[in-house]
């Protein structure tokens, strides 16, 4: 009998699952009531109410932001919060109010979460539905992956045609350093993306595009998780290509390529161009 003990022991070992070492530990969230208008011009007044509704709709959204022990409500950042959840709700008509919510990841100074809602009615069940959304609006963006780091480098020209030199160069130079701004500003708003800062003399290093994937170690050493080159290629005055490439800073792989093929346009539209390119293949694509 012993024996088929230690057996049954055995087995049980293998197939239960194994708990975890230690519990993770909760989030901090530091939510201050929403402020409260009431722009509806309605002759009743209603200040208590509201301030009733107001008080119960905060109650029930600290209890279901805390609620499964993930996340824990704080004071502030001081107290230990990663996240700060603000807001206001504005009363236009009689049936009409709008809620504004955002949630900042304190560390990264960002915004995961902005955005207006509307919502119709003013007694104790339209509040309860408004706030049974918006705390799934707010958890939402409370466990959205956090964005990656990205070097985005200077874009480079790529001129098949005759070599530009004066005032054409220094036009060109313009134009990429419009595209190239552009398209951090697309990834940095999308959210996905953190930009990294690339410094000037990093930024200068040469020809990235030739370097056989050097810009990948640049970027790793800047602190970022990935790096993308771009490049714009004249093909004549009024006709171009633009292509990206995204490598992963840790391991130098490869990650998506893009190209526009052929576009026709002055050197201006090079920054719309950018913008559409990789918003297509690194925003909207994925």
């Amino acid at each position: 009998m012993h024996f088929f003990r230690l057996i049954l022991a055995a087995v049980l070992l293998l197939v239960l699952p194994h708990a975890p070492a230690a519990a993770e530990a909760a989030i901090g969230v530091a939510m201050e009531d929403f402020s409260y208008t009431d722009t509806s011009a309605e002759p009743t007044n209603q200040i208590a109410a509201h301030e009733r509704r107001l008080q119960a709709f905060m109650a029930a959204l600290r209890r279901d932001i805390g609620e499964g022990g993930r996340y824990r409500l704080v004071p502030s950042a001081e107290d230990g919060a990663a996240f700060k959840v603000i807001g206001g709700i504005q009363k236009t008509s009689t049936l009409v109010q709008w809620a504004k919510v955002a949630v900042i990841d304190i560390g990264a100074k960002r915004l995961v979460m902005d955005k207006l809602y509307s919502f119709r009615g003013d007694n104790d069940e339209a509040w309860e539905r408004a706030e049974i959304f918006v705390s799934r609006e707010i958890m939402a963006a409370l466990a959205a992956p956090a964005p990656i780091a990205l070097a985005v480098f200077d874009f480079e020209l790529e001129d098949t045609t005759a070599a530009s030199v004066g005032a054409s160069a220094a036009s060109d130079a313009s134009h990429l350093a419009e595209a190239t701004g552009a398209v951090r500003e697309a990834l940095g708003q999308s959210g996905r993306y953190r930009i990294v800062e690339v410094s000037r003399e990093a930024a200068t290093a040469g020809a990235l595009r030739d370097c056989g994937g050097c810009e990948a170690a640049i970027a790793k050493a800047l602190g970022a998780d990935q790096a993308l080159i771009g490049v714009v290629r004249r093909v004549s005055r009024t006709e171009y290509t633009l292509g990206f490439q995204l490598r992963d800073a840790g391991t130098g792989a490869v990650l998506v390529r893009g190209d526009s093929g052929l576009r026709l346009g002055a050197d201006y539209s090079w920054k719309r161009g950018a913008v559409r390119l990789v918003s297509d293949r690194l925003i909207e694509s994925q």
